[in-house]
């Protein structure tokens, strides 16, 4: 949390904004694809834990532009549970709807603020009863800011996530980074989500980037862990592995 209120005062302290967040990353940021533009982005997703493991092969992530500051999002995938001594499981994950509002922009050389209210609702199947998707739905309520500190980007997302018939729970998420070139971004990324007060609950931390293959196309990976001994349910390995297509390409800057 002191790295968080670091990443707050830094961000209302400086000047320049652009965002890092959103895939490969777990952050959000305040960013959308602009007036009828869409950014897709399709990945796998593999989680490694001590008693099993979950991969999402493909994770689809959608994103529609509508007008300059509103993004609709739905995102969903199709995942490998596999679990010591059992059969390896299939099945869709929970749908994640979701609409972004970016409601303060000061422009290129200021501070960028939304808020991003999604819902995870299990879908019509046996998912649930085969134990591949938890037994709840959810709605989360983060708001994101994103602004230039010195020679790197800083994107810091805080929220509430309300649970039916869970415990509630928190999202924190920080990525810093830079562009290396016109077409290599790096980024660094902090991020830690679950129940207040709960003992297993562990913060990650990873690496990754964004590469301009070609136009509209960018290659995105991620890969990290997280900072203590896993224990049990805790993750020791995480990644995402994918592209990103930015639609129609013609709205895009040729690079």
């Amino acid at each position: 949390m002191r790295i968080l209120a670091l990443a707050f005062v830094l961000l209302l302290a400086t000047s320049a904004a652009r965002g890092q967040g959103g895939p490969p990353y777990y952050t959000n940021d305040p960013g959308t694809p602009g007036n009828h533009n869409w950014e897709i982005n399709i990945g796998y997703m593999p989680f490694y834990f001590s008693d099993q493991s979950v991969s999402h092969t493909p994770d689809l992530d959608l994103n529609y532009g509508v007008g300059n500051r509103i993004q609709l999002t739905y995102e969903s995938a199709w995942l490998r549970v596999q679990n010591p001594g059992s059969p390896v499981k299939f099945g869709m994950n929970q749908s994640n709807p979701g609409i972004k509002w970016r409601f303060y922009d000061a422009g290129e050389d200021g501070l960028s603020i939304s808020i991003f209210p999604q819902g995870y609702i299990n879908n019509p199947n046996h998912a649930v009863a085969r134990g591949i998707t938890p037994p709840y739905s959810s709605f989360e309520m983060p708001i994101e800011f994103s602004k230039k500190v010195g020679p790197v980007d800083v994107n810091l997302e805080l929220g509430y996530e309300f649970v039916h018939k869970g415990p509630n729970a928190f999202i924190t998420g920080l990525v810093v980074g830079k562009d290396i070139t016109k077409k290599l971004e790096l980024d660094a990324e902090f991020y830690s989500q679950g129940p207040f007060h709960a003992p297993d609950v562990q913060p990650t931390f990873d690496f990754g980037g964004r590469y301009k293959l070609h136009n509209p196309i960018i290659l995105l990976f991620m890969a990290g862990r997280s900072f203590e001994p896993t224990r049990p349910n805790q993750t020791y390995f995480l990644g995402y592995f994918g592209i990103q297509i930015l639609l129609p390409s013609r709205a895009y800057n040729q690079e």
